[in-house]
């Protein structure tokens, strides 16, 4: 069977890429809008089986892995900043604070139906960050289309103090420790 990434991302792309596994990527074209009253645990979920499902309708025969991420902040989700002016609001809001990822992972087997999903959380607590550094930071490394106004796996790292989670990974957007059991399930073993 084939893979398929059901994802435009890049950083999602290149962390698939570690696992040394052929695999093509297929944008899902969904709409991302929370439902009312849809949590963030609810709507990674909802949204990381649709793109699946939506990849599986042009992918038949394949294993279709859909990803969803959600920043979680004072109870509100926050979406992705857009522009320098967004992305200095969220930095200045999460200065000495905690701020939680809420990732969704969704293993999708287009000939039998059978989803399998994984759900990973990470805790991003940030150091006291002044005006300057964040200014500076944006417009180094211009996290706009980023969860949470940063890329961990870059300059952004100077921005924490700590980061708690299973799997590290996840924070960039895809849990692989969990993708490779779910692959497993399927009879597919990434040492082999």
């Amino acid at each position: 069977m084939k893979i398929v990434l059901g994802s435009s991302s890049p950083f999602r792309k290149s962390l698939l890429s570690k696992l040394l596994i052929d695999f093509e990527t297929c944008s899902p074209e969904i709409d991302e809008t929370a439902l009312l009253n849809e949590s963030p645990l609810e709507l990674v979920k909802r949204l990381s089986i649709e793109k699946a499902k939506q990849v599986a309708k042009s992918k038949p025969d394949s294993l279709i892995i859909g990803s969803d991420q959600v920043a979680v902040f004072d109870g509100k989700i926050l979406g992705k900043p857009g522009d320098h002016n967004t992305a200095i609001k969220q930095l200045t809001s999460f200065s000495s604070q905690t701020v939680q990822f809420v990732t969704g992972l969704c293993l999708y087997n287009s000939t039998t139906s059978k989803v399998q999903y994984h759900q990973d959380t990470t805790w991003v607590h940030f150091r006291e960050l002044s005006a300057h550094q964040i200014d500076n930071y944006l417009k180094k490394d211009q996290p706009y289309q980023c969860a949470g106004s940063f890329r961990s796996e870059g300059l952004g790292a100077a921005l924490f103090t700590s980061i708690e989670s299973l799997d590290p990974n996840a924070l960039i957007g895809l849990p692989i420790i969990n993708l490779i059991g779910m692959l497993a399930v399927e009879g597919i073993d990434v040492l082999d």
